[in-house]
């Protein structure tokens, strides 16, 4: 038995045809958004937070990126009604190359008729989720907001 999360997130999910905003670019450019995550406010240091955009769009691609986070310095845990909406921020780096701070919300939705909604994920000053993003039902498992 592992130790209780009094707050986190499990994500694996994949939204597809998602139309997103790069700083510097007119308009958006749709494409294949890939979340996982596995976050723990007691465990910050081990957590781990990533995001693969597949360009769907472009000839070749070229928006296509890889997003690891690399410091994970918060997780706030949100009880609205029935649901849990968990907010991660940290820094991480796109491609490998190039750090940038994030933001990423992540909202999961307890009825099973619902499905489960990234709320947002912003690298600052790079890329924008335009919008939320559903994502399969059950593929995004808060931790933490239980009832007490």
């Amino acid at each position: 038995m592992g130790m209780e999360c009094p707050c986190g997130v499990l994500v694996n999910a994949i939204s597809r045809r998602n139309n997103v905003r790069f700083n510097g670019q007119m308009g958006t450019i749709k494409g294949d958004l890939t979340y996982m995550a596995n976050v723990c406010v007691t465990t910050l240091t081990s957590s781990t937070l990533s995001l693969d955009f597949v360009d769907t769009e472009t000839m070749g691609g070229v928006n296509s990126f890889t997003f690891v986070a690399n410091s994970i310095t918060s997780v706030v845990c949100n009880r609205q009604g029935q649901n849990c909406e968990v907010t991660v921020t940290g820094t991480g780096l796109v491609n490998n190359t190039t750090q940038f701070p994030f933001e990423a919300v992540f909202r999961d939705q307890v009825a099973p008729a619902n499905v489960d909604i990234v709320q947002s994920f912003v690298i600052t000053g790079f890329f924008n989720q335009s919008g939320a993003a559903p994502v399969a039902q059950g593929s995004i498992v808060a931790l933490g907001c239980e009832e007490a």
